[in-house]
């Protein structure tokens, strides 16, 4: 029997090494999340198998079907002789989370006029709609994409004059991607025009930004102090990606990598399963152009933060803060460090989470491990954790959020929107206020579209990957449409 080390609990219970047809599969999950996975994402798992010479795959307890690859992948090959898929990277590359830690505790918005005044604010400085035009005419995308968060103009960095007391170019993942940049010159001006427009959008789906109240772990009070939480405290979660550009970049390195494969002959059961040897160059314009978008993930949830400032700031007055707690991905791919080994490491739908000590967390996080930010679905807590040692045997992966369990036209049919209200608190002092007049476009995004978050966060748990910091239960919702 395994042994988690820190909990004395058996990791048999969330942890099984599946041995496909095509190779092995780890999948991290409690017995029940396990038993309810469906057949298809073992066998996209055998597909992605079949890949040549891929050393790693996992699953994380939020796993579920996607296009040619599950979200809640983990897929690792060597640096040397590797292998890049777009889908097992995702089309909507460095989509990830950013959570603000604010000065104001939640008692300061009881007032659920307040809230709902936030909300509308919220909603003026904040294009969330999926067609959105962003605010940010003055700002040079080519900038963005080349330099990152160093491409802001100083007005949009609120703390660059404090360089002491800044974290928004240190505490993120990465402030910067460096890549070749010859590669740019593969877009038409369309394709620019169209990513400049959404710069600093929200976009569809299960993107959001969310006020939330934070609840310590007690287990974990020391990490969380640290970092700067305090119980009762409003902090800011964002969810979104790169936008247009990302799509772009994930459409092109897909017809470009077809042809690859074409080539080679290569190919699996499943014609949406695309890859090609790193050492092609089709390949390795994809990689350059993956990082370009990267760059603009990053900048477009900074972006969405500094609305959200300013939003906050007309309502609640100047005094309102929001400094950056962490800034991380869960849709990417690139080359990490493990045990004197280069590995090129895939993430779909699945977040790097490193423990205290590991020399791959940014500087203010090296004694503590990172903040690893888990959402949860609609009117649910989302969660801030931190990675532990045991983490080691997943390549420091974990969950990205709650997972979903049924299509969004299967749950239009089974949720009724008297339920999806009941989720939210509708008509109670408790409600999460949300950015919608009626919450009928919004029920695919209920609840009942996830699996419960709170079995995910024990399965990480349970397995010695990660631990709870906090709960963060949300107080108002900005969605996008």
């Amino acid at each position: 029997m395994i042994v988690n080390e820190r909990t004395g609990e058996a990791l048999d219970a969330y942890y099984r090494e599946l041995e496909l047809p095509a190779g092995k599969l780890h999948v991290y999950a409690n017995e029940e999340l396990f038993r309810a996975l469906d057949y298809q994402v073992f066998a996209m798992a055998n597909n992605n198998l079949q890949i040549p010479n891929l050393t790693y795959m996992s699953y994380t307890p939020d796993v579920h079907v996607g296009v040619g690859t599950c979200i809640g992948t983990t897929a690792v090959w060597p640096s040397e002789g590797g292998f890049v898929s777009p889908s097992i990277v995702g089309s909507d590359i460095g989509c990830g989370m950013r959570v603000h830690l604010t000065n104001i505790h939640r008692d300061e918005l009881k007032d659920i006029k307040l809230r709902r005044k936030l909300v509308k604010a919220i909603d003026r400085y904040l294009p969330a709609e999926e067609h959105a035009r962003g605010h940010y005419s003055d700002i040079r995308l080519e900038h963005i994409v080349r330099k990152g968060l160093h491409g802001l103009p100083h007005k949009y960095v609120p703390d660059h004059y404090t360089p002491k007391k800044s974290t928004s170019l240190s505490h993120v993942e990465s402030s910067r991607y460096s890549f070749d940049e010859s590669v740019l010159d593969r877009f038409p001006d369309r394709v620019w025009h169209r990513a400049h427009r959404q710069l600093g959008t929200l976009g569809g789906g299960n993107h959001f930004a969310e006020l939330q109240a934070v609840e310590i772990d007690e287990r974990s009070r020391d990490v969380a102090e640290s970092w700067g939480l305090f119980d009762g405290q409003v902090v800011v979660m964002i969810h979104s990606g790169s936008r247009a550009w990302g799509g772009a970049v994930s459409q092109y390195g897909s017809s470009e990598l077809v042809k690859v494969m074409r080539k080679l002959g290569l190919g699996t059961a499943d014609p949406k399963l695309v890859y090609a040897p790193l050492a092609e160059p089709a390949a390795q314009d994809y990689v350059h152009l993956l990082y370009s978008a990267l760059n603009y993930a990053v900048t477009n949830r900074h972006l969405i933060a500094y609305a959200i400032r300013e939003a906050c700031r007309e309502v609640l007055g100047t005094a309102f803060e929001m400094r950056t707690l962490y800034d991380l991905m869960h849709n990417y791919a690139w080359e990490e460090q493990q045990e004197g080994s280069v590995h090129f490491v895939h993430r779909k739908g699945a977040t790097r989470a490193l423990p205290a000590g590991h020399p791959d967390n940014p500087a203010p996080y090296l004694a503590t491990g990172h903040p690893a930010l888990i959402p949860g679905s609609m009117g649910t807590a989302s969660y801030i954790m931190v990675g532990q040692a045991g983490g080691r045997d997943n390549y420091y992966s974990i969950c990205h959020g709650a997972g979903r369990i049924r299509s969004r036209t299967a749950t239009k049919k089974l949720v009724s929107v008297k339920d999806f209200a009941a989720a939210l608190g509708v008509g109670t002092e408790n409600e999460v206020v949300i950015n919608h007049r009626t919450l009928e476009g919004l029920v695919d995004e209920s609840p009942q579209a996830y699996k419960d978050v709170d079995q995910i966060i024990e399965s990480v748990k349970g397995a010695g990957l990660a631990i709870p910091v906090a709960a963060c239960r949300p107080l108002a919702t900005i969605k996008g449409v």
